[in-house]
C-alpha cells in the first residue's frame, strides 16, 4: 500500500490536479489499484454542475491515466526523472455518474510495454459498480524536457 506522501515521490502531479488518495496494490510488471475519495468540496464541482455535480469523465480517465503511472514505474529506482504522458485513449466509455462521497476504485493491467510505449487496460468502480473503463496508450519521457 502507498500512502499519499508515497505517491507523490512516484508522480509529478499535485493538488488540485492529483487525482489518486492511496494505492491499495502494486504488481510490479503487472497492474494497479488505486482509490480516490470523491468529495463535495472538489474544485470541478463548482462549475460540473453546480446543481448536480458529476465528476467529468476526462477527470476519471486522467486519475485511471495516474495509476497507470503508478503501474509504469513500479520497478523505477528514480520514478522522478520521468514522465507518463499520454499516447491514446481508446473505448473509453463511462456507465455511471461518480458523486461526491462516491470512492472511485481504479484498477489498471498492463497490456504490453515495447521501448517507451505502455498500453494499459484501465477501469473505474464505485461499489463494485463500473464507472468507466478506457484502454489507454502512454509515452515514458524524461523529466528533462528532452523528448
Amino acid at each position: 500500500m502507498l500512502d499519499l506522501d508515497d505517491i507523490k515521490r512516484r508522480l509529478p502531479h499535485r493538488y488540485p490536479f492529483l487525482l489518486i488518495d492511496r494505492v491499495l496494490e502494486v504488481e510490479e510488471g503487472v497492474s494497479c489499484k488505486a482509490l480516490k475519495n470523491v468529495t463535495a468540496n472538489e474544485p470541478f464541482f463548482q462549475g460540473h454542475f453546480p446543481d448536480r455535480p458529476i465528476m467529468p469523465g476526462v477527470l476519471i480517465v486522467e486519475a485511471m491515466a495516474q495509476a497507470c503511472g503508478i503501474a509504469a514505474f513500479a520497478g523505477e529506482t528514480n520514478p522522478a526523472e520521468k514522465l507518463l504522458l499520454f499516447v491514446g485513449i481508446d473505448k473509453a466509455r463511462f456507465k455511471r455518474p461518480v458523486v461526491p462521497g462516491d470512492q472511485l476504485v481504479f484498477e489498471v493491467r498492463i497490456v504490453s510495454h515495447k521501448f517507451n510505449i505502455w498500453v494499459f487496460q484501465a477501469k473505474a468502480t464505485v461499489d463494485g459498480d463500473l464507472a468507466a473503463q478506457a484502454e489507454i496508450r502512454t509515452a515514458t519521457v524524461p523529466k528533462s524536457g528532452k523528448a
